[in-house]
């Protein structure tokens, strides 16, 4: 019997989750064992996972949990805290790549013998990833983007208001269709270009739904990918489009898309969001901000010698914009392979992401 512990998110305005009632129903159904910690924070309430079947704990008790429970979340685990790790854990550990603190984490899982298999990197046979939360990633990050472009416009000089949550993707999309119409009519009528860079994948995908969505034109709506981009960088073009959004997939260094020296000359570039969000990795293309940003505080000022304001929205879990959907959609995806924890050794995926996470803990013995 597999037996999964969902953990309550820690991250502030986190309100995803990477089982939903749903899909623990299913798992239940196949004789699966599933403790969810109690979050007022989930999208889900409590109930729903206690109506399914689900044994409910407080949060936090997945340091508690017996050794063969699988300890599932999304997000990074508590901040601050320094002791070894014995579980098994399932969720985005963002450490594989170098990002900061990346020898602190494994070497807790190091020094307890835990292990990651980090759902970032649960791979096909083909290479591609089983589940990810890319399109509703791109989805929320246009939506930002477009926002605080109006904001700009409506509101010159003041502050973006925090973002809470939004039901769905109808409700998303209409405030920020109306706030569009307003803004473009205030900018006599001309309606903001939005670059999409690795528009052909998951990620950029959503990025062009959203901008579509809204009333953008489709010739307004620049989708670059690996052809427009395969002589590498910098690319002045980016500077002409008044919302960039990025989101490629970094797995080897690159030169940067633009350089900080470029963004003071004439452009029409307001405002930039990196929807792939690799602030703290040593080849982030985006070399102009250091901080990744939050709902509350959805952007950071890039000070350039240019009149123009230029913002930043670098939130590295935009898909909780949308929780419900974006976790549902998640979660579906994801459910084969759970299912296949029932001979893990036999597991393909599994056995790929335990194999990585070895080699990651071998390259941070070798670095402390």
């Amino acid at each position: 019997m597999v037996y999964l512990w969902l953990r309550a998110e820690t991250k502030a305005m986190e309100h995803r989750a990477a089982l939903t009632p749903s899909t623990c129903k299913t798992l239940l159904d196949r004789g699966f064992k599933i403790t969810v910690e109690r979050s007022p924070e989930r999208i889900f309430d409590d109930e729903e996972y206690a109506k399914v079947g689900c044994h409910m704990v407080p949060i936090g008790e997945w340091r508690k949990a017996p050794k063969e429970a699988y300890i599932v979340g999304l997000k990074e685990l508590p901040e601050g805290e320094t002791d070894p790790l014995h579980h098994t854990h399932i969720f985005f550990a963002h450490c594989f790549k170098n990002q900061g603190g990346w020898t602190e984490i494994l070497s807790r899982f190091d020094e307890g013998q835990g292990t990651i298999l980090d759902l970032e990197f649960l791979n096909d046979a083909h290479g591609r990833r089983v589940a990810a939360f890319g399109y509703h990633a791109g989805f929320a990050g246009a939506a930002i983007g477009v926002d605080d472009w109006c904001h700009q416009k409506l509101n010159p000089g003041q502050v973006l208001p925090p973002y809470k949550p939004f039901p769905n993707e109808g409700a998303l999309i209409s405030h920020i269709r109306e706030r569009l119409d307003r803004a473009v009519a205030l900018n006599n009528g001309n309606i903001p270009e939005v670059m999409v860079m690795g528009a052909l994948g998951r990620c950029g995908k959503g990025a062009c739904d959203f901008a579509r969505a809204v009333g953008i034109p489709e010739e307004k709506i620049i989708k670059w990918d690996m052809a427009e981009t395969k002589e590498g960088g910098p690319f002045p073009r980016i500077l002409q489009a008044e919302i960039f959004v990025n989101c490629i997939y970094l797995n080897q260094p690159i030169p940067p898309f633009f350089t900080p020296a470029m963004l003071d000359g004439d452009r029409k570039l307001s405002v930039i969001v990196d929807v792939s969000c690799d602030t703290t990795n040593p080849h982030n293309p985006i070399p102009v901000y250091s901080i990744n940003t939050t709902f509350d505080k959805a952007v950071v000022e890039v000070v350039t010698k240019n009149s123009l304001p230029l913002e930043v929205c670098s939130i590295d879990h935009l898909p909780t914009l949308l929780p419900r959907e974006s976790s549902e959609a998640f979660s579906r995806d994801l459910l084969p392979t759970i299912i296949d924890l029932e001979k893990r050794e036999e597991s393909a995926v599994w056995g790929g992401a335990e194999a990585l996470f070895r080699e990651k803990v071998q390259a941070m013995r070798s670095v402390r």
